[in-house]
Formats: C-alpha cells, structure tokens, sequence
C-alpha cells in the first residue's frame, strides 16, 4: 500500500506559492493570477510563471523563492518552472487607436545627448527579450533610426496601411523611409503635426507589446502631437551628466509634466568612459542624471558608459546590444530596458487598480 503520508497536494502547493511576491508589484504570485497550468505528480510539481514582461529583470528572484517555498513542503521531490508572458496595455484612450499596449517616449530637453542610440538599443533590447516591439522615429527632422538599425526601405502598402520596416526584431517606421538620405525637412508646425499623427494611424503596426516613440529634442510640436494623440503610458528622459544637459532635460522632463505624461525616469547616458588601466574618467563630469532625478523626484533608472561600439553599431547599423552583448554599455542598456519594462507593469497595474504613482513605487 502506498504511503500517503508525505503526498503533498495540489492545496499546499498553491498555498506556499502564495507567499511568493512578485517584487515590483508586491502582490503574491497567486492573488495575481501569475501561476497557470499547476500539477502536482508524485512528488513532482510542475507550472508556470506568467511575467508580466518577457524583459522581467526580477525573474530570477520571483524562481528563487518559488523554489525555496517549495522546498519546504515534506513530499516535494522536485520542481519543474516553466516561463510565459503576458503584457498588460495602458487602460487610457488617446485620439487615435492605440498602436501598442503601451506606447512610451524616449526624449531630452536637447540634441546631442544620444537619445535615439538609448532608444535604439532599449528597442532591440527589448525584442530580444521576447517581447513584440515597434520603434516609431519621429525625430523628423533628424531621423536617424533607420541608419542605427541597417535598414534601406521604401515603404509598401498593403490592406490600405504602410508596412513598417523590421531589423533585429523590431518594427520601425521613420520619415527617414520618405526622403533622401540628404534631403532637409523645412516644415512648420501643422505639417509635423499631421506626419506623426499619419504614423500613427496609417502605419500597419503588428500586435506590439510596446511602441517606443523617439521624439525629437526640445518641447515644441512634436511632443505636443504625440502626448495629445495617444495615451503615452510614460516618458523616459536621457540626459549627459554635465550641468547644461541636465537643464535641458528639466524643461523637457517639466514639458511632459505639464503634458500630464508620467515620468518613467531618467537615463544618464556617456556618464564614463573606461580607461586602459580601469579607472574611470567623467569626461561631461559626474552624478548629473542622478541629481536631475532627485531634483525631479522621480526614479533614476541607470547609467550608460561611453565605448566606441556604441559609435561603431550605431554606424553600422547593428545596435550594441547586438554586436557586443557582453560589453558595459550593452549590459548598461539591457538593465535600462528590463527597468522600463518594469516600470511600465507597474504604471498599469496601478493605474488599473487605482493604487498610486509610480514615482512613489520607484
């Protein structure tokens, strides 16, 4: 006869697994419906973890204590995790059909400060992780996202749309598909206005978990246009350490403040650069990113050192996290992707719970 005395069940197993948080959430694994497809065999227990981002950066935590949990229920011989995704859309409607469950900005308050190489890597960053993702440049009059991902495009057509272009996973679509290579975009406001609003709509964009938008510098009509068109989930500004950069950033970060746009965080971009010997040398000074976040009050989420890969993918037109996945800024831009990705799950959770901001969660 069978000894039952050390069976566990498949109550017990749900029971310890809610005492599993998910950390950014801070809500059990259970209460959020992140555990499908438990069975218990034996001794054997085996589910899945749903994330609520395939970029989770916490996956190894939420594993970790899964496991510990586990472990301490007499009758569990072993433990098999198997890893899904589902990503939640921003409730908020805009002007237009939203394009993504989440549409969020990468901007700065100037040029010069690599906003789109930020925006390029957190995009491709993001896609490697698993995740659907779009990259709409609408730096109209600089649009240089289509030289940093490789791709010569002239757009097509089909079901009465325009099929973006799509490198390294992601989609893209960018002015740069409409004119030459050297030829000056002279436009005044309502015609930028109309050009990013035909993005949006006219642009036959796939079934995205995210669309990254990479504005354009400064606070005039192109981040009018977006933050009125469509609901951005949040703004990301990237900013250099140096004191003129952080001013700037300010009146963009403020701009978008004013926008009622949630801001995500802030991004110090070419914050070091690595000598031969180790050391480190601030070549645009040191902590501004971090003291324009403080000021703000709002999240620093990371710091991106200079390497000449980053220059050299961006050229290319293959993106550092790419060409050189192992390197210090490749690594820098995964984290700040996984952080934003993050961050998002938790703007929406607790915009659909009606808990509080995310500033206050960090």
């Amino acid at each position: 006869m069978a000894d039952n005395a050390n069976t566990v069940t498949l109550e017990q197993v749900r029971a310890a697994l809610a005492t599993v948080q998910e950390p950014e959430l801070r809500r059990d694994l259970v209460t959020l419906d992140m555990i499908k497809d438990l069975r218990v065999d034996g001794g054997q227990v085996n589910f899945t973890i749903v994330l609520t981002t395939p970029a989770c950066p916490l996956k190894n935590v939420m594993e970790r204590d899964a496991r510990s949990a586990l472990a301490k229920l007499a009758g569990v011989s072993g433990v098999e995790i198997r890893w899904d995704a589902r990503v939640s859309g921003n409730a908020r409607l805009g002007q237009v059909p939203m394009p993504a469950r989440n549409v969020l900005a990468i901007a700065s308050g100037k040029g010069g400060v690599g906003k789109s190489t930020v925006a390029v890597n957190v995009a491709v960053g993001l896609a490697r992780a698993g995740a659907k993702v779009g990259l709409l440049d609408a730096d109209i009059y600089g649009p240089n996202a289509p030289m940093m991902l490789g791709v010569s495009y002239r757009p097509l057509q089909a079901n009465g749309k325009l099929v973006p272009a799509s490198a390294h996973g992601v989609e893209l679509f960018s002015m740069g598909f409409l004119v030459k290579n050297e030829q000056p975009i002279i436009w005044r406001g309502p015609m930028l206005d109309k050009a990013i609003r035909q993005f949006l709509t006219d642009v036959g964009w796939g079934d995205l978990d995210y669309l990254i938008v990479d504005m354009p510098p400064g606070t005039g009509d192109a981040q009018l246009t977006v933050s009125q068109a469509m609901s951005l989930v949040g703004v990301v500004i990237v900013t250099l350490p140096q004191e003129v950069s952080q001013a700037d950033a300010r009146r963009g970060l403020e701009g978008f403040r004013q926008m009622q746009v949630p801001v995500l965080g802030v991004v110090e971009n070419m914050s070091y650069l690595t000598m031969p010997d180790g050391s480190r040398l601030d070549v645009f000074g040191q902590g501004g990113g971090r003291q324009l976040a403080q000021a703000a009050g709002v999240p620093f989420i990371g710091e991106v050192p200079i390497d000449p890969q980053v220059r050299v993918g961006g050229d290319s037109g293959v993106p550092v996290v790419v060409s050189h996945p192992e390197s210090a800024p490749a690594r820098a831009l995964v984290a700040v992707a996984q952080d934003i990705a993050a961050k998002v799950s938790v703007a929406n959770f607790m915009n659909q719970n009606n808990v509080i901001s995310i500033t206050e969660i960090g």
